[in-house]
This record gives C-alpha cells, structure tokens and sequence, in this order.
C-alpha cells in the first residue's frame, strides 16, 4: 500500500514549519543532531555567509583552543619573518648564534612585543623596526579584546544543556502504542522551568509528484513547570494519529523525520532558552521500550538520575 494512502485523510497537514513541500528541490535529515538546520547556502562569498563570531561561541572547545594556538603561532611567525628581513643594526641586545638562534631570538622578541610583555633584552633600534613593533603590540592588543570577548561570549551564553535519547521508540502505552523520545538536564543545578516542547512528524507523500507533509503530534503531556530529572515525550498513536497503521517499511519508503524543539526559562541566565534535535526512520524503533534512568538513594532521602542510561531500552518480545 503506497504510504500517502495510510495518512487519515481528515488530519491537516502543518505547512508552516518553514522546511518547504517539494521533496525533489531537498535531501536528507530537516535538523541535525546536534539542532542545527541541515542546510548548506551558496551563491555569496563565504565571509559574507559566515558568521565568525557565532562559530567561535558554538564549535568544539578543542577545536576553539586549536584555533587560538594556532593564530598565536601564526602571527608570530609573519612578524618574525619581517623582523628577519630587517637589518640586524634594526635590534640591540641579540645574542650571537646561528640562523636557528637567531630565528628564536626574534620569534621570543615577537611574542613579548605581541603580547605586551617585553622583557627588555632585546629592542628595537630603528626606525623600520620600531614601526612593526608597533603594529605588532597595537595588534596584540587588539587580538587579546576580541579573544577576552569571544571567551566571555562563550562562558555567559544561555543554553539548554539538554541531552536526548538516541532513537525514539514505538511500543506499548496503556491499551495502545505510542511514540516516545526522552531527554534529561545534565547540568547540577541547572534545572529549566516552564518547559515545553513542540513535535512536528514530517513525510515525504507521493500523489501527482512527491510533497513533504508535516503534522504537529498531539502529545499526552506538552508542558512541564520544571525539569529536575529525565522526561520522556508520549505521543498517543490512535486512529487520530499520521502514525497509525504505519510499519517500519512506511516510514523508511515516506523518509519520514520527526522534528523536536523544546523550549524553557533559564533561572540562571533569566532567559529562554531552546534546543532542537530530530529522529529519522531508521532511528524510530518499533516495540521496545526504555529502561528506567532514576531511582531513590539507599536512605530514601535523595533521587539518583543515571544521565548515562538515557539511550537505554530493550525489545518487547512478541
């Protein structure tokens, strides 16, 4: 049976997810993982398109700290090649040497002169050299308040520290079946109120030509007022619902996708904050359900929440 034909008929189709209907104009996943937009723009210059700042407050801390090291390296070297190409009458208080400690000894007068230290062996002593190192200190400066802005940016600005389950499952609920993801706060104190969290399932329907639908899923509960521990979202399937009747062989054909976002007031930062991520076909799981994360301390005086058990759960036998 062709997958639009499993869709009730009667349910209203949600166009305003901002994602388009033409599925022959758009390939794979809506939303990473990891929340962001699975979109690559072209046609303008990539310093036009890029925004520096934000990728400098959002990638990797690895990646940030190898960034800076190497841009401190770097700009050393481009002002230790100009004050090599000076004459050596330009500086006072080189020690000699070969090229190689010739080559440190400038470099070392660099990173002094870069980051205003200056020790005072060495000084400049003419007028060319003089000059650069005072682009050089005026560029170390300068460097140093973009940085201090950039670590501060990073330090200061809200998120939601959310981690969610990696599949989302479909099994047993009450006297029906269900679809259900979970997500926890992993941060100690560090909890969100007013929580809510908005799910759309989207699908590729084949009728005249190939169209994305998309349905915001009614769910058992959309709104919590904290979130101390884990939550896990329940989308009751019932004749009212797109997923009804629906195999695992449908939602691979219909590349089907659902879409999360969850929003909630940080009382640390006095902001809202949200998070996206998504689950595609081969990531929902049919008949299992998750294995408890929490439980009470040994004293009954204190609940434990395993974070590291989120993505835990196991098949229903038939």
């Amino acid at each position: 049976m062709a997958t639009h034909t499993k869709i009730n008929s009667s349910l209203k189709s949600n166009a305003d997810t901002g994602f388009g209907v033409s599925a022959d104009t758009q390939g794979g996943r809506f939303i990473n993982k990891d929340g962001s937009y699975n979109v690559i723009k072209r046609g303008i210059p990539f310093y036009e398109r890029v925004s520096f700042f934000y990728k400098m407050l959002t990638m990797p801390v690895w990646k940030f700290l190898l960034i800076l090291t190497g841009f401190f390296i770097s700009i050393n070297l481009v002002f230790t090649g100009i004050y090599i190409s000076l004459a050596n009458s330009e500086f006072t208080g080189v020690l000699p040497g070969n090229g190689i400690h010739y080559f440190f000894e400038l470099y070392f007068f660099s990173v002094q002169t870069f980051t205003t230290v200056g020790y005072g062996r060495i000084n400049p002593d003419g007028y060319f050299a003089g000059a650069f190192a005072s682009v050089e200190a005026l560029t170390g400066m300068s460097s140093f308040a973009l940085i201090t802005g950039v670590l501060y940016g990073r330090f200061s600005r809200p998120r939601a520290y959310l981690r969610f389950s990696k599949h989302a499952l479909i099994g047993p609920y009450h006297d029906i079946t269900a679809l259900m993801f979970r997500f926890v706060s992993y941060k100690e104190n560090h909890n969100l109120t007013n929580v809510e969290v908005t799910v759309t399932f989207g699908l590729t329907e084949k009728n005249e030509k190939a169209e994305f639908r998309f349905y915001q899923l009614p769910l058992e509960r959309s709104r919590i007022d904290s979130l101390p521990m884990n939550w896990t979202v329940v989308h009751p399937i019932n004749e009212e619902s797109p997923f009804y009747g629906l195999t695992e062989e449908d939602l691979k054909t219909a590349d089907a996708e659902v879409y999360v976002l969850v929003k909630g007031f940080d009382d640390i930062f006095s902001n809202t904050v949200l998070q996206r991520t998504s689950y595609r076909f081969n990531e929902i799981k049919f008949n299992a359900k998750f294995e408890r994360m929490y439980y009470e301390n040994e004293d009954d005086t204190a609940t434990i929440v395993e974070v590291d058990k989120l993505h835990n759960y196991k098949l229903i036998k038939d």
